[in-house]
């Protein structure tokens, strides 16, 4: 379930909170490499389409899929690159997940683990107990 507390104005492209109820997924921070570990990208916008294919990948493991994410941490390298790029991010980010938005943050880091990473993000999903509620848009 989504929190949107009255008089609020919407959060747009994240929830300002979620309600969940279920089995707990949660990644380790995710780059934007492929599964031999290998760039494809070194653009942030590239490696941000590819981290989230790898964080759905990841998902499946555990019979989860993107509708069930309730939190995204995202660190950027350049948040200036991530502000340039805002509508290309919307596209990718809709592509692979959908128009399902979870609780989110975005924070500019100094520097990520994997030198030619630009972004890393980890997730955490929550796989609805049997006969829990839908959760609501």
């Amino acid at each position: 379930m989504f929190l949107q507390p009255d008089g609020w104005v919407p959060a747009k492209g994240y929830a300002n909170g979620m309600l969940a109820e279920g089995r707990i997924v949660f990644t380790g921070g995710l780059v934007g490499w492929n599964a031999a570990q290998q760039w494809e990208h070194t653009d942030m916008v590239g490696q941000f389409r590819q981290t989230l294919l790898n964080i759905v990948a990841v998902l499946a493991e555990a019979g989860a899929r993107p509708e069930h994410l309730v939190r995204l941490t995202w660190y950027v390298t350049d948040k200036s690159e991530y502000l340039a790029n805002l509508k290309e991010f919307g596209a990718a980010y809709r592509e692979v997940i959908g128009r399902h938005f979870p609780a989110m943050a975005v924070v500019q880091v100094v520097a990520l683990m994997e030198d030619e990473a630009r972004i890393e993000i980890e997730a955490t999903a929550v796989i609805p107990s049997p006969g829990a509620p839908a959760r609501e848009a």
